[in-house]
């Protein structure tokens, strides 16, 4: 049977009827629909994220994982002819409710993205603390402490706070991935997005942030896209497999990795396509 055929044939995990977000459940995702034109990118994905925990999504490349949490925090609305449909909860609050505050969303939603992004022309303190100065903080007291935490959060002080006058750029590429998530943090985010955060980097710079991401659930709630199985089964507390834009299986990762209960998960992660 081919994966198309075993796809077709996969029990349908998004069958679940539209329903209050349950407790302990950071985000719920229910029936989201997303086009781009119209191209259907996600179709009628449900996903309850617990508070604290970290979940991988994985899947083959154009399966929808970066258009899904591009869709958390309200970003594919940036893109041209994006479309979205359906629920996102945050606590209880629906993210795409009509008078819901798209900035106060990325506030609480944060994300850090595939390739280092620091701001080209400023210095370290000023990519972390750009965001807090957009948002009106003057206080440069205030500032101070808020950079050296995100700095901190990041495990990126110790290796320069005797150089935060120097360009963001100038740093490593890890290093630049530290401080991305420092600005990214800064906001004071309750769910971090990460679209594949270590995919341009070398294994050193790759282990640092899979440490600092355990580090970081015991305040956040991690979601995070990756094409490195391993790098899935050692972050993460959930797993999703996605494919052809739908949710395939979601379960705890021990569970996908070892015992999945959809054969078309089973031959993906055993690397029979992809």
């Amino acid at each position: 049977m081919t994966s198309e055929e075993e796809y077709a044939h996969a029990a349908d995990y998004n069958s679940a009827p539209l329903s209050p977000p349950k407790p302990g459940f950071k985000v719920s995702v229910q029936h989201l629909n997303s086009w781009f034109f119209e191209k259907k990118a996600l179709k009628d994905i449900n996903l309850d994220v617990r508070d604290n925990t970290v979940t991988a999504l994985i899947g083959p490349s154009g399966c929808g994982k970066t258009t899904l949490i591009r869709s958390l925090n309200r970003m594919n609305e940036m893109t041209l002819g994006a479309r979205v449909e359906g629920k996102v909860y945050l606590d209880g609050t629906d993210i795409y409710a009509r008078g819901t505050d798209p900035v106060l969303i990325k506030r609480r939603i944060g994300m850090v993205f595939q390739k280092p992004n620091p701001f080209p022309t400023m210095t370290i303190y000023d990519n972390v603390a750009a965001g807090l100065k957009l948002n009106g903080i003057k206080d440069k007291k205030l500032l101070n402490e808020i950079v050296e935490e995100s700095l901190k959060g990041a495990a990126l002080w110790d290796e320069v706070k005797s150089e935060l006058g120097k360009p963001g750029i100038s740093l490593s590429g890890g290093q630049q991935q530290r401080l991305c998530i420092a600005r990214a943090l800064a906001m004071q985010p309750e769910v971090l997005l990460m679209d594949e955060p270590t995919s341009a980097l070398d294994p050193i710079a790759s282990s640092k942030i899979e440490e600092l991401i355990h580090e970081l659930k015991r305040d956040l709630t991690i979601i995070i896209v990756t094409h490195n199985m391993q790098q899935a089964a050692r972050v993460s507390d959930y797993t999703a497999f996605m494919y052809l834009g739908e949710l395939i299986e979601y379960a705890n990762t021990k569970q996908i990795f070892e015992n999945p209960d959809k054969e078309l998960t089973e031959r993906y992660i055993s690397g029979k396509f992809g």
